[in-house]
């Protein structure tokens, strides 16, 4: 996350590092390690050891959405929204007929052998 995207977020994030108790954590790893739940779509535990334990993440992210902290959060992101990248879903995306199973025909017919 880059530093004005973070700055954006950190106002509305739980705890501050003044704060005492394991809420004033440093807000920022976290909210990469979610990040990087939503981008690959894996299961909590395949979470990379350097976030931390993941049974830890998996509790803070459930206090965060019961506190509706990650609403809040998206809400913030999605007023004036980057671009930087965009999401593809599969409700937009057309398959082709034969992605579909239909029946694979010639379109040319075979000339006949000149004599």
């Amino acid at each position: 996350m880059a530093d004005a995207q973070w700055a954006k977020v950190d106002p509305h994030c739980l705890g501050k590092p003044s704060d005492p108790g394991r809420s004033g954590g440093d807000n920022q790893p976290f909210i990469e390690a979610v990040l990087r739940i939503v981008r690959t779509g894996r299961p909590w535990h395949y979470l990379p050891a350097s976030f931390g334990k993941w049974n830890t993440m998996l509790a803070r992210y459930r206090g965060w959405v019961e506190a509706n902290v990650l609403w809040r959060l998206f809400h913030v992101v999605s007023k004036e929204p980057d671009m930087e990248c965009a999401m593809v879903d599969a409700t937009i995306v057309k398959v082709h007929r034969r992605g579909q199973g239909a029946k694979r025909r010639l379109k040319a017919r075979p000339s006949p052998p000149s004599s």
